[in-house]
């Protein structure tokens, strides 16, 4: 890997800072050790992670353009192989063990982060299981969501022919009039097609495959407590179904085309090759996962606040950051949601709550309403008040640990 830029850090070196903006460079450890921390600490991870050669990290940052999410210190002397997100073409044609190694790696972690916040946002959500895939058919059956109920119902007697609700689901299919086999799937096809509300693959439904959106939408949904959750709806160009090749694990959501859906998949046995073959597939696949591990990450440190105020304030935060919003004084932006939907996004659900919004905003002359639209006057003034929530926590647990 002699095309990339070496450098070297004596121990005791920060090298990469927690919060630092314009992160274009992650590393992989040649020598030494190196200690990786967080401020928030994540559910089931530890705060604490020493890493050694071979070990990479400032990846998310780099390859999503966001702020740091972790620091990184030196233990020992360390020697870094020192990679810029526009380099990471080369390291694919360079190493493709290196690039496959990320991509699991963050596969994993980000199937971790998920159930920690399935499990934090949905006190009730059930381990991806095929044996659930006869109760999401019930599920539909009730909604009167034949077609739905139809797919849930043959993915069942496909994956477990001798499952214990394999007479309720064939009377079902009975019932409906329909098959107790679906239309078979050429997988040595790499172009498919869907119908407008066609299911493309169900929750617990164990996957083959990851698929590239070439044309049209696809909603991405996750039945929750008796409820159809709308997770996503995916534009052309985004990869989904990316962890059930990477990780073995049975389908964590489902996924419906909203429209026609024309839809390019790759599937466990030509995904290596392609991505040594095609180095800008894993480049996209690496930048869509470090995007989604940033916004778990910013998901897990909000559930974590306790402050009903705080969570407002961090979620208003994260969606700016999303959105690319530059954090300036007096930086106006409009983030064209209600106080409903924002009371939604952080789980308050009473009608009482709309209160701690009109206090906030009582509070922070900064954030307003206009026609029914939340708008921040001073994007500088909301980082700061973000950073104070944060910092207050962070104290907070300390002190209760001191305890």
């Amino acid at each position: 890997m002699s095309f990339f830029q070496m450098v070297t850090f004596p121990a005791n070196s920060y090298i990469i800072v927690e919060g630092k903006k314009d992160a274009n460079n992650f590393y992989i450890i040649r020598e030494g050790k190196v200690r990786v921390t967080r401020e928030t600490a994540v559910v089931g991870e530890d705060p604490n992670q020493v890493l050694g050669p071979g070990d990479f990290f400032g990846v998310v940052a780099a390859m999503s353009q966001h702020a740091q999410i972790e620091s990184a210190t030196s233990l020992t002397n360390v020697s870094l192989i020192s990679v810029s997100y526009d380099q990471f073409g080369t390291l694919i044609q360079k190493s493709t063990a290196v690039a496959m190694n990320i991509i699991r790696f963050f596969s994993m972690k980000l199937r971790q982060f998920d159930t920690t916040i399935t499990r934090l946002s949905f006190r009730n959500a059930v381990e991806e299981d095929p044996n659930e895939l006869f109760k999401i058919g019930e599920y539909y059956f009730q909604q009167q969501n034949n077609q739905h109920a139809t797919f849930a119902y043959q993915s069942y007697l496909k994956h477990l022919p001798n499952g214990q609700f394999v007479p309720q689901a064939k009377l079902r299919l009975q019932t409906m009039n329909q098959a107790f086999q679906g239309p078979a799937i050429d997988y040595t096809k790499f172009n498919r097609n869907y119908k407008d509300s066609e299911m493309i693959f169900c929750e617990h439904e164990p996957g083959k495959e990851l698929f590239i959106l070439q044309q049209g939408k696809v909603k991405i949904s996750k039945i929750v407590n008796q409820n159809e959750v709308m997770l996503a709806v995916l534009q052309a160009g985004d990869i989904f179904g990316e962890m059930a090749i990477l990780d073995n694990k049975p389908r964590s959501a489902s996924a419906i085309a909203s429209g026609d859906v024309e839809l390019l998949a790759i599937n466990k046995a030509n995904f290596e090759g392609m991505v040594k073959a095609q180095p800008q597939l894993a480049t996209r696949l690496i930048t869509l996962l470090s995007e989604r591990i940033w916004t778990a990450y910013k998901q897990l440190a909000n559930l974590l606040l306790k402050d009903s105020q705080a969570r407002i304030v961090d979620t208003l935060m994260t969606l700016a950051e999303k959105n690319r919003v530059k954090i300036a004084p007096k930086q106006t932006y409009n983030f064209e949601i209600g106080t409903k939907d924002l009371l939604k996004m952080v789980g308050l659900t009473d009608p009482k709550d709309e209160l701690i919004i009109a206090e906030l905003m009582k509070q922070n002359k900064f954030i307003r309403l206009d026609l029914g639209k939340i708008v921040c006057s001073d994007m500088a003034e909301l980082e700061k008040l973000v950073q104070f929530y944060h910092k207050k926590a962070s104290m907070e647990n300390k002190l209760k640990k001191l305890k």
